[in-house]
């Protein structure tokens, strides 16, 4: 089966290439709007299945995989910072609390379409108002849900805790799409040698 990656995370390529798969990186063009009365935990996999069905329709040997990562804290949804301020209210936000990382991904063929979500709690140590302003300035978080990366200079210092797949606080949760990419092919995928 031809696998089609519709992300434009470098993080979902570089994790999707470590479990070993042959993919191709395509598009989705979609609206990311979900119902206002929609669970916090429901709404990652909403998304995630959005930007499948905004997909053309599938050829009958392709596997369509897209994802979401959405950051909660306190009943709040924190998405992707709009701007140098924004993000730095956010981290401010996060400092000294523990907060929720949901990852949906839908995984979907010509006729079936299987959509999880995994959760995962962070929780963080004193983020002070400049080294907030370090980590944005330096690492231009603007394209992360809650204006971090758990694998950069903020994740390595400030984290003190995590309950979870580190992988799905990345973007991915690499153990449930390695079983489920499995599942569809039924060993007919070759992994890359």
């Amino acid at each position: 089966m031809k696998i089609l990656l519709a992300s434009n995370s470098p993080r979902r390529k570089e994790l999707l290439q470590s479990l070993g798969f042959d993919f191709t990186v395509v598009s989705v063009d979609c609206d990311e709007v979900f119902p206002p009365n929609l669970e916090i935990k429901e709404v990652a996999g909403y998304l995630s299945e959005l930007k499948s069905n905004a997909f053309r329709p599938l050829e009958i040997d392709e596997l369509l995989i897209t994802a979401d990562t959405i950051v909660a804290i306190d009943n709040e949804i924190l998405g992707k910072p709009k701007d140098i301020m924004d993000a730095k209210e956010m981290l401010l936000k996060l400092s000294l609390k523990t907060h929720q990382v949901y990852t949906g991904v839908t995984i979907k063929s010509t006729n079936k379409t299987v959509t999880i979500t995994d959760c995962a709690d962070v929780e963080f140590d004193l983020i002070s108002s400049e080294e907030a302003c370090f980590y944005v300035e330096n690492y231009k978080p603007f394209d992360k849900a809650g204006s971090y990366g758990i694998q950069e200079w903020l994740g390595m210092t400030k984290i003190k805790n995590i309950r979870g797949s580190f992988y799905t606080i990345m973007g991915f949760p690499t153990h449930l799409v390695y079983k489920i990419v499995n599942d569809f092919t039924q060993g007919s995928y070759q992994h890359k040698k």
